[in-house]
Order: structure tokens, then C-alpha cells, then sequence
């Protein structure tokens, strides 16, 4: 599977396309503000028509999950992940991709100024190096 992912001020997954704001960025903050990740997942054609699942989660510089505090006061890895089947449409020419578009929209989080961070992306159990989305949280601004 081939995959280019995007981060984003917002974006939605409408009929087939993804629609992005202020996307292509690399860097935020140091205040937490809402952000989107836009990812196309083209499937080949050999692979339609099945269940695949996806995992998608947030490590630090040195590559150790980050945790959020959960509702009841525990940390929990950022990290989500689905299933998501495609079909082949009728008249689709035989060996084309598929695309897959996929959203996922993120509140303000709490990122500590001044670190690295990268979104990890696994489609079946599976990790590609060009399936990552770094990013970096800016410096606390003196005299702000």
C-alpha cells in the first residue's frame, strides 16, 4: 500500500477526496491548539475487497509512546486505530489503485514546548518508513 499523510490546522474525508486547511505543516505551538491528520490510503488492486485495519500512534524523540492522563486520571497511549474495507467500482479499469481517504481530527493536547515528536502509521501489522508524519512543538516565547 502507498500512503501520504498530512498534518493539518482541520480536513474532512468527503466523497472520496480529502478537503484540507492550513495543511503541510511540521510545526505547532508552543500553545496547544486543534489539529487534523489527512492521510490517502491507495490500495492495490489485489487488496480490495478484504478487511484491512489500521493502527496509528504518537511516539517522542526517543521513540517512546506518549501518554495522555484518561478521564479517570490514567495515562493511555495516544493511539487509535480501525478497519476499513474498499470495492472495486464497476468499469474501474483492472490493476488500479483504490484510494481510501481517512481524517482524523484532534482537540488542543497538552505537547510540552520545545520536542519532537512522529506519528506512527501500520496498515495489517505492517510499518513502512514513509508511513511516518514528524512533527516539532515550538519554544515557549520569553516575554509573551
Amino acid at each position: 500500500m502507498r500512503v501520504t499523510m498530512l498534518l493539518a490546522d482541520a480536513a474532512q474525508a468527503l466523497g472520496g477526496k480529502l478537503y484540507i486547511l492550513g495543511g503541510g505543516w511540521t510545526r505547532m505551538g508552543p500553545h496547544p491548539t486543534p489539529f487534523a491528520i489527512a492521510m490517502k490510503i491507495e490500495v492495490p488492486w489485489d487488496q480490495a475487497n478484504r478487511r484491512h485495519e489500521w493502527r496509528l500512534r504518537l511516539v517522542d524523540q526517543d521513540g517512546q509512546p506518549v501518554s495522555l492522563s484518561s478521564r479517570d486520571g490514567e495515562p493511555q497511549p495516544l493511539e487509535m486505530g480501525a478497519g476499513f474495507e474498499v470495492g472495486r467500482p464497476p468499469g474501474m479499469a483492472p490493476g488500479s489503485p483504490l484510494d481510501f481517504p481517512l481524517v482524523i481530527q484532534f482537540g488542543p493536547l497538552p505537547f510540552p514546548p520545545g520536542q519532537r515528536y512522529e506519528w506512527i502509521l501500520e496498515i495489517d501489522g505492517r510499518c513502512d518508513p514513509h508511513w511516518r508524519l514528524a512533527f516539532s512543538t515550538g519554544p515557549v516565547e520569553v516575554g509573551a
